[in-house]
């Protein structure tokens, strides 16, 4: 997946087969159509030149939501259904199916109670990165300075990437954390 980040939004190229890549805007401004959101993303645009459109252009409003309760007697809620995080993440998808698979295991011991808890534990690292990740919207220097810091340690990428996708934990990211907000004020 590459980003792009311009001024009023963020692109996402991601390639879906090996001839047909999915391109995705996201803006606060709703009326910004793909077209003039790739004005402002010249490298994805240059990225696509002479490339042919294979569906029409889709939009839908994106955020996060926390919600109270996923659970009550024998009823349970997975998915966006039970709370979103943002789109930003790419979470969507990978976040329901755990948690599909977390509310099987409590319905096959027969006791729903424990899936409350464990949501919210689900829940916690990708929302934490959304909010991380939509800090640096409307933030360009935010943006230029950490992309500074992350081109000088791409280890320090790799990491929060790796924090992204589960591999590691926020704890085990701590001194890269002091590394990267140094980097920030001394960029």
């Amino acid at each position: 997946m590459e980003v792009h980040w311009g001024d009023r939004c963020q692109g996402y190229a991601t390639g879906v087969s090996n001839d047909e890549v999915c391109i995705s805007l996201a803006s606060r401004d709703p009326k910004l159509r793909l077209e003039d959101g790739l004005n402002e993303l010249p490298a994805l645009r240059a990225h696509l030149q002479g490339a042919e459109i294979s569906s029409t252009e889709k939009g839908a409003l994106t955020g996060n939501r926390r919600l109270k309760r996923v659970w009550k007697n024998n009823v349970a809620l997975v998915g966006d259904a039970s709370g979103t995080v943002d789109a930003i993440t790419g979470e969507g998808l990978g976040l329901a199916f755990s948690q599909a698979s977390t509310l099987a295991e409590y319905m096959h011991r027969g006791d729903l109670s424990p899936y409350e808890g464990e949501h919210r534990k689900l829940m916690l690292r990708p929302s934490l990165m959304a909010r991380l990740m939509l800090t640096f919207d409307r933030r360009p220097r935010l943006q230029e300075r950490t992309l500074r810091v992350f081109r000088k340690h791409p280890h320090m990428f790799r990491r929060f990437l790796e924090l992204h996708v589960g591999e590691r934990s926020p704890l085990e990211l701590a001194v890269d954390g002091l590394t990267l907000g140094w980097g920030l004020l001394t960029a």
